[in-house]
């Protein structure tokens, strides 16, 4: 039995989790890269018998500094938590990034918060890892206060597939071109959307084809066009094999990005049920 991961959204740690190795970072996708960084700290982990824990920060930086940002994530906050729960991180904070933490200076952000309310022994990071108000501190100055701060600093060199760097970045770019094999590869599992059934124009009823609506809201846009997939609908354990549409629909305002999906063998009604789709083939693109 896995036992349960513990939730923060503040520093103000329990006495257990003081003390602890500390990964930071977004983790967005938690693919190959990053569970091999997770495999060495649980190296750590076993040497000098400590907690495992992961600060995040919800929204990723990147996305509240540059608003155009819209489609971006490989995995939402709540697939995240399940992920680092399935490879056994203690605790997990996950701080709110606003206008006021952005202003955070870089020495308060390794003096104040990973010092001392953290209490940090390991720090695992990135090798650009930046940090503090306009981006002001960085890995060499992590490390000038080591000593200081009673910590270790950690950054393992990045993981290699083909010559390329293992990165969500590269994710998102094989997901955007239609190389959903690739990039299921480097997550070490097939690609999913998670997401609630919303009330269509049932067209696909109409013709015998029910199909159960999907706003994919802020999730990466893969390659639009037809893909087979799994459906997990949530509090059922078997999954479902099916078809699915991802694409642009026309509304008032513009277009919108829909996942469309078709159950094989399954006719219920799955308006406001909550659907894990696993993303197993890419079949061929859009014709719109």
């Amino acid at each position: 039995m896995v036992k349960s991961i513990y939730l923060y959204n503040n520093f103000n740690l329990k006495k257990r989790h003081k003390g602890s190795i500390i990964l930071i970072g977004n983790f967005d996708g938690l693919h190959v890269g990053h569970q091999r960084l997770f495999q060495l700290a649980k190296n750590y982990k076993k040497k000098y018998s400590l907690k495992i824990g992961v600060l995040t920060f919800e929204p990723a930086p990147k996305m509240f500094f540059n608003k155009k940002i819209k489609n971006f994530r490989i995995s939402n906050q709540q697939q995240k938590i399940k992920l680092l729960n399935r490879i056994n991180v203690d605790f997990v904070i996950t701080k709110r990034f606003n206008k006021e933490f952005s202003k955070t200076k870089s020495i308060d952000f390794i003096k104040k918060i990973l010092s001392k309310k953290l209490n940090a022994k390991f720090i695992f990071v990135s090798n650009n890892f930046r940090f503090g108000n306009k981006r002001e501190g960085d890995v060499k100055q992590l490390i000038r206060f080591e000593n200081t701060c009673n910590y270790k600093i950690i950054k393992p060199k990045p993981l290699l597939s083909k010559k390329k760097i293992v990165s969500s970045t590269l994710i998102r770019n094989f997901l955007e071109k239609g190389k959903l094999n690739e990039a299921n590869n480097i997550l070490s599992r097939n690609w999913s959307i998670e997401g609630k059934v919303q009330k269509g124009k049932q067209l696909g009823k109409k013709i015998g084809f029910p199909t159960a609506n999907i706003d994919i809201k802020d999730y990466v846009l893969a390659h639009p066009g037809v893909y087979a997939v799994r459906v997990k609908i949530n509090k059922y354990s078997k999954t479902i094999k099916g078809i699915a549409n991802l694409g642009y629909r026309p509304t008032f305002n513009g277009k919108k990005i829909l996942l469309e999906v078709h159950l094989f063998n399954f006719s219920e009604n799955l308006y406001n049920k909550y659907l894990t789709v696993d993303f197993l083939k890419f079949i061929r693109g859009s014709f719109i």
